[in-house]
């Protein structure tokens, strides 16, 4: 008892003595600018926050968007894959997780074995044996047997490390998953509203072109207006109509979209049209170096180069020896009654292999080359990733300010074209000029309308498109933390 007592001891400070080998993760750094350049001097027209516990989309108070927008969660399949993708992260920690504990199985066995009969003669003697009867003889056994390795150079700890970043990683990817599918949505409902418009607009030109072919059908019967006149108006008229027609083909389109991101069939889905608020809100950025904890793409980098940090170590504990205990206890006799009684027991314990590492081609000194390798380009990921989120915020900054500056121009040139129609069509009347300047100034005013509402459609993208970039309020303290993921104590090996 004694001599058990004294190894049990030894392997408690072996254990107690390992460390975790390779690299501790510290974030690398990246390229963060000061401020955003385009957002310099700038103070946008209808500016909006997201309250704290608002959904973002809420700054555009839709309640027909704001239905659809919940749906997300429930019914998107993407979203749902993604979902399943993070919990088989979890998953696979828990896989990493259970090599800091001994294994333990159980043994049995029943066998039956015996010796048939034997027979002799001696020819010089005339002499002759035999044992006509044979033996047979019962055995049965029952037992543990338990193996441990512990994890002396952190290999395990490593691994599990590694795997909790890459779990964490998930969960900004799911993150990343559900604001792409969002913002998507959001981009397409306000298309499918900007159509509605459209074709507002267009069937309205298609009734004034149509008062003017009919003043121009009567100025042609009281024979003061050329046929071409007619023929004229009437091309004009019938050329709006298309358009009118052709604008629902893209509703329609905006509308199968939208149904398959809420996870509904392009039938199961109508969405009536209705007009939308005239203001477009735009969220203005946080410091520069806020975005690297609320965009979800950068922290799923992030911890991508975390895990890849702690593969190092992983690789690296190759090159150190590994020993595994081995521990048995069992019972075994002939008689079955007598299996359990304290005479049968037997047991073993000790070291039941130490593997050394001496020679192997080099393909430890390679793993460790190749973890660094991909190490390094998981910093480059992060950094690349870094600039993209910033570029993007900055080309939607961009975007949103010129598109506001050119409305407003753009407004002035609506105006004014109308007013060039409503002046050509009345000399047209008073037969002061031809047919050819009043088509001239309808279809200027209708080119500007149409220039006006998709100005506005891509200012509504623009504004969802910067919400995105942002993050859409997600902060990276939303992912699980290591003991939200790891909920097991650590090995005993542990330092």
């Amino acid at each position: 008892m004694r001599r058990v007592s004294s190894i049990s001891i030894g392997l408690i400070a072996i254990a107690v003595a390992g460390c975790s080998v390779g690299p501790d993760y510290q974030r690398p750094q990246a390229v963060v600018p000061t401020h955003y350049k385009e957002a310099d001097g700038w103070k946008p027209a209808s500016p909006q926050l997201v309250a704290s516990n608002d959904a973002w989309w809420s700054i555009y108070n839709d309640p027909i968007l704001d239905g659809l927008e919940r749906q997300i969660d429930i019914s998107n399949q993407t979203l749902k894959a993604s979902e399943a993708a993070y919990r088989a992260s979890e998953a696979i920690v828990g896989e990493a997780r259970a090599g800091f504990f001994p294994t333990l199985g159980g043994t049995g066995g029943a066998t039956r074995s015996g010796r048939g009969a034997t027979s002799s003669s001696n020819s010089s003697s005339s002499s002759t044996s035999a044992n006509r009867g044979g033996t047979a003889s019962n055995s049965f056994a029952v037992g543990l047997q338990a193996s441990w390795t512990p994890d002396i150079w952190g290999s395990i700890r490593r691994t599990v490390e590694s795997d909790v970043a890459n779990a964490q990683a998930s969960a900004a990817d799911l993150a990343a998953a559900r604001l792409s599918a969002q913002a998507t949505l959001a981009a397409d409902y306000f298309q499918l509203r900007v159509n509605d418009e459209l074709k507002q607009l267009l069937d309205a030109e298609v009734a004034g072109f149509d008062r003017s072919m009919q003043i121009t059908r009567n100025r042609y019967n009281a024979g003061v207006a050329a046929r071409t006149d007619l023929a004229s108006a009437t091309a004009q008229l019938e050329n709006a109509r298309a358009q009118s027609i052709a604008a629902g083909v893209q509703r329609a389109q905006f509308e199968h979209a939208i149904a398959v991101l809420i996870g509904k069939a392009p039938a199961d889905l109508t969405i009536t049209p209705s007009k939308i608020a005239d203001d477009i809100p735009v969220t203005p950025p946080d410091l520069p170096s806020v975005l690297l904890e609320r965009n979800p793409t950068i922290a799923a980098a992030e911890r991508s180069m975390a895990a890849a940090n702690a593969r190092i170590g992983v690789a690296v504990a190759g090159y150190y020896p590994t020993i595994t205990l081995g521990a048995s206890y069992g019972q075994q006799s002939s008689m079955l009654n007598k299996l359990l009684s304290a005479g049968s027991s037997l047991w073993s314990f000790g070291l039941t292999s130490i593997n050394l590492p001496i020679f192997n081609g080099g393909l430890t000194a390679a793993q460790v080359a190749e973890a660094r390798a991909t190490y390094d380009q998981a910093v480059a990921q992060y950094r690349q990733a870094v600039l993209t989120g910033f570029q993007q915020v900055e080309d939607q900054l961009a975007a949103v300010r010129i598109l506001e500056q050119q409305a407003a121009v753009q407004g002035a040139a609506v105006a004014a074209a109308r007013e060039a129609e409503q002046l050509a069509l009345n000399q047209y009347r008073a037969g002061t000029v031809d047919f050819t300047t009043v088509v001239t100034a309808q279809g200027t005013s209708l080119s500007n309308q149409e220039t006006a509402v998709n100005i506005r459609r891509s200012r509504l993208v623009a504004s969802v498109n910067l919400v995105q970039a942002l993050g859409g309020g997600w902060d990276a303290k939303a992912l699980p933390s290591k003991d939200q993921i790891d909920d097991t104590p650590e090995s005993p090996a542990a330092p």
